[in-house]
């Protein structure tokens, strides 16, 4: 296994860490008796912590030229474990609701599910600036969401991160259903026009087979008498 792989696994370990130090009050750092590191602050070390290997395991998978199958496969659903974890967590501790996450998450089932279908048709739909500007926001909005835990002040900032993740989110959702819808149309047309010159081709093959079946039998025209009638 690769380093990039390597680090697409580290990710997706992290992820139940993250939701233990979301969700427990208790999980915690203490030395000597004294509190260094509290949940919040440990669940969001661990949360920029997996993001970073998000951004790492790319850059070495291409510096590297190490992409893989693999890795191509895992990488999305990582990113998509971190980012759902999170966000679940913090409708549970009730720092989001539940109605903006579910924006969030369905949206990437939606571009998933348009994405294997394509794969499926042979044509693969890359990940657009849109959507990669809307993993950044999402990143940040959850940080900021992380953070306004211990400080109050920052959450309505925090929220408005989020909703410009929800804008981001369905502004790509768009634009990769076009680029399916354009995609599909092309292979159809294609597979469309692919089907007429094959009947076409057959018809030909059968109209031959068939004169050639007459011509044998003397049910047909005879070419030499067709000729003298000329």
């Amino acid at each position: 296994m690769n380093l990039p792989n390597a680090l697409t696994l580290v990710r997706i370990f992290l992820v139940p860490l993250l939701v233990a130090a979301l969700v427990q009050q208790s999980m915690r750092v203490d030395i000597g008796g004294r509190t260094v590191v509290a949940n919040d602050f440990f669940a969001l070390i661990v949360f920029l912590a997996a993001a970073a290997t998000d951004m790492l395991d790319g850059y070495l998978a291409r510096r590297w030229k190490q992409i893989t199958t693999v890795g191509t496969l895992l990488d999305p659903i990582a990113d998509k474990l971190l980012i759902s974890a999170a966000m679940i967590s913090l409708v549970q501790i009730r720092m989001l609701p539940g109605w903006l996450v579910i924006l969030v998450i369905g949206r990437e089932f939606a571009v998933t599910g348009l994405r294997s279908i394509a794969a499926g048709e042979g044509y693969v739909i890359k990940a657009s600036e849109l959507g990669k500007t809307k993993m950044v926001l999402q990143v940040a909005g959850v940080a900021l969401i992380m953070m306004s835990v211990r400080w109050p002040l920052l959450h309505p900032y925090a929220l408005f991160a989020m909703w410009a993740v929800v804008a981001f989110g369905l502004w790509s959702a768009i634009d990769y259903f076009w680029k399916f819808w354009r995609v599909l149309d092309e292979g159809v047309k294609q597979r469309r026009r692919l089907e007429l010159i094959e009947m076409d081709r057959n018809k030909r093959k059968l109209d031959r087979a068939t004169r050639a079946l007459d011509q044998e039998q003397g049910t047909g025209p005879d070419p030499s008498q067709s000729a003298i009638i000329r």
